[in-house]
């Protein structure tokens, strides 16, 4: 301890990860694509004449691949289900590190 530094020592939170599935995520953001595909579409004419009609149908596909990836996810958390992860150790320090 020279010049007055104090030696620390960290230690790793023993904090076990969310049990997320990502199903919910995933369809919150497919419907805030529908509902901005929605609040374009009255305006679809004045977007076409300013060359921005492309943004209608980004939202439309990013709505479409958020449908898809709802699809995945609930799969995904079946697998899951039917098939519960095992325990993997992630510390780089090992369990004598926590």
């Amino acid at each position: 301890m020279a010049n007055g530094a104090e030696e620390r020592t960290h230690r790793a939170a023993t904090v076990q990860p969310l049990d997320v599935t990502g199903v919910r995520t995933v369809a919150v953001g497919a419907l805030l694509w529908l509902l901005a595909a929605l609040a374009l579409l009255p305006f679809y004419s004045t977007l076409q004449d300013d060359g921005r009609g492309w943004w209608l149908w980004t939202c439309v596909a990013g709505f479409g691949l958020g449908l898809i990836g709802v699809e995945y996810c609930r799969r995904r958390r079946r697998h899951l289900a039917k098939h519960p992860p095992r325990e993997v150790e992630t510390s780089p320090l090992g369990a004598a590190g926590l």
